[in-house]
């Protein structure tokens, strides 16, 4: 009877586990097979083993493109987190219109991040652009090397929030009352209560805020694109997910852009062991006690 009950959960299983396998295992394998192989797109491919690795270790433009990521996540991820957690709260005070707000947040999250980079350049244009005029000053957002990353940052922080801001108000709602007012009938006040009961047991969301917002930010490219586009003024918003596709579809030089793209993909999974670990004795999931 168990044996025929595990076939059946494997046949009900099958479905899935051949998405799985064909769009994540299949990809992954084919990238490291293309790693060890020089492309350029037309003609046949040549096995150059590790030749690849090695090119890619001496460009000083993959190492200069993973310190404007870092640089660039640095900024979105705190901002995006305290921004969303703030609407977050206001969002589930329900006051009148915080049904109307919910659907404004999101809103930019849900548009194409291309088309939303066109608009943002020329909000940020600096001739004619909508904050230069509303400022009435001229300044270079966009071709400003100062100026350029923390621009293309705050863009992305304005897409991100409202995906945040939901997932947060959904943690506070899973918050029983009766914790809440045992906190306040033991005498804490309202920061108190936040920083010792409410933010506690947000912690399962906020470590799913952090994860899927550090592996989009690592993994950003279509706003970047749009807004600064060959990397930006001297490189300052050429970010790996830009260099990957600068590397594979100009340079032509498929093999060492899938380098990068394992490199990527193996600094993004540390990334994520290492937040599971920090969070996996820091989290309770039962919020009934």
């Amino acid at each position: 009877m168990r044996s025929r009950d595990t076939r059946t959960a494997y046949l009900l299983l099958a479905p899935s586990l051949f998405g799985v396998a064909a769009f994540l295992v299949l990809p992954i394998l084919v990238v490291v097979w293309m790693a060890l192989q020089r492309w350029d797109l037309i003609g046949p491919s040549t096995f150059v083993g590790l030749d690849n690795v090695v090119a890619v270790a001496q460009d000083g433009r993959f190492a200069r493109s993973l310190l404007v990521t870092v640089v660039f996540v640095a900024i979105v991820i705190p901002a995006q987190t305290v921004l969303g957690l703030v609407a977050a709260l206001l969002l589930n005070r329900g006051l009148r219109g915080s049904a109307v707000f919910r659907v404004l947040y999101v809103l930019p999250w849900i548009c194409a991040p291309l088309v939303l980079g066109v608009v943002w350049r020329w909000i940020l244009a600096p001739t004619d652009g909508a904050l230069n005029a509303l400022l009435g000053r001229r300044i270079e957002w966009l071709a400003d090397p100062a100026l350029a990353l923390p621009s293309v940052a705050a863009v992305t922080v304005w897409t991100q929030v409202g995906y945040v801001a939901l997932f947060f108000v959904a943690g506070l709602r899973a918050i029983p009352s009766t914790v809440l007012e045992a906190a306040l009938l033991d005498g804490a006040g309202p920061w108190q209560t936040f920083r010792l009961v409410t933010l506690p047991l947000l912690r399962p969301t906020l470590f799913f805020v952090l994860v899927t917002g550090v592996i989009s930010s690592f993994q950003v490219f279509d706003s970047v694109y749009a807004l600064t586009p060959n990397g930006g003024p001297q490189g300052v918003t050429d970010v790996v997910a830009g260099r990957i596709y600068y590397e594979a579809f100009e340079a032509r030089a498929v093999g060492q852009a899938a380098v990068m793209a394992v490199v990527l993909f193996v600094l993004l999974a540390a990334l994520t062991l290492v937040q599971q670990r920090w969070f996996a004795r820091r989290t309770t999931y039962d919020l009934s006690t």
